[in-house]
C-alpha cells in the first residue's frame, strides 16, 4: 500500500528559512494547499532544532545558507531529533557537492527555490510516499556527484554499483548493464524518464499512462534491479546504459 495513504491530512510542514519575507511567503504560499498545514517556521538550525523536537513535524523545508551552522551540517541532528520527519533541502545552491552531502547525510530531497508552488507541494506529498525527490535542474550533477563517489563525512551513501568499479574508472556511461534485460520495454522508458528527473505525473503524460500505472512500474523497476529509491534509480539508468 502507498505510505501516502495513510498519512493523516493535512500534513504538518515546518518550514527554516533566514530570510524572513521569503518564509513568509512561502508559508502563505502552502496554506493555500488544502493537504498541508505550516505548523513552526524557524530562521536558524537552533531554533529549527527546537521546534522539530517539540512539534515532530512530517516534514521540514530546510535552506542550507543558514546563519551560524548550515542546513546540510544540522542535518545529522536534526534527524536525530525527529527521526521520522522527512526533511528536504529547499535551496538556492546548484552545487553538486552540497546536493551529494544533503542526500548522504539524510535529507530526502533537494529542490531549488525556482520551483513552482504546485510542484512542490506534489514534491512534498511524493517525499510523503517514499521517493526522493530532486530538482529536474540538479539530475546530470547528481549523476556526476555519485560517478565521482562525492560522500560526506560520516556518511555511507553511494550510487549503485559503485562498488564494483576500480578506482581508476572512468566517470563516461559504461556498457549496457545486464540486469536491464529484467525490465520490460515500458519499464525501460519509464526509467529513462526517471534519469532526466520526471515525476509520476510528468512520466504519465509523456507516457499517455496513468499516473497510477507509473507508480506500479516504478515500484515493479526498483524491485528488479535491487534498488531503493527513484535517486539510485536515476544514477543507474545514466551510469549502466538504459
Amino acid at each position: 500500500m502507498d505510505p501516502a495513504q495513510n498519512q493523516t491530512l493535512p500534513v504538518r510542514v515546518m518550514v527554516v528559512d533566514d530570510h524572513t519575507l521569503f518564509r513568509r511567503g512561502l508559508i502563505a504560499l502552502l496554506s493555500r494547499d488544502r493537504r498541508l498545514s505550516v505548523v513552526a517556521d524557524a530562521a536558524d538550525a537552533g531554533e529549527a532544532l527546537r521546534h522539530a523536537q517539540t512539534l515532530q513535524p512530517d516534514v521540514m523545508l530546510l535552506d542550507n545558507h543558514l546563519p551560524g551552522v548550515h542546513g546540510i551540517d544540522a542535518l545529522p541532528q536534526l534527524i536525530e531529533a525527529c527521526p521520522k520527519t522527512k526533511i528536504v533541502m529547499l535551496t538556492v545552491s546548484e552545487d553538486a557537492t552540497d546536493l551529494a552531502q544533503a542526500l548522504a547525510r539524510g535529507a530526502a530531497g533537494y529542490l531549488l527555490k525556482t520551483i513552482e508552488g504546485d510542484a512542490l507541494a506534489d514534491a512534498i506529498m511524493r517525499v510523503l510516499a517514499g521517493e526522493s525527490v530532486v530538482s529536474p535542474e540538479m539530475t546530470s550533477k547528481l549523476i556526476a556527484a555519485y560517478r565521482n563517489a562525492v560522500v560526506s563525512p560520516g556518511g555511507d551513501e553511494s550510487g549503485p554499483g559503485e562498488s564494483e568499479q576500480s578506482e581508476g574508472a572512468a566517470p563516461e556511461a559504461q556498457a549496457e548493464d545486464p540486469s536491464l534485460s529484467r525490465l520490460s520495454p515500458r519499464e525501460r522508458d519509464i526509467l529513462r524518464e526517471i534519469a532526466r528527473g520526471a515525476s509520476n505525473k510528468e512520466i504519465a503524460r509523456t507516457l499517455s499512462i496513468a499516473e497510477t500505472t507509473v507508480k506500479i512500474h516504478v515500484q515493479h523497476i526498483l524491485r528488479k534491479l535491487n534498488l531503493t529509491s527513484r535517486v539510485q534509480a536515476a544514477v543507474f539508468a545514466s551510469t549502466r546504459g538504459a
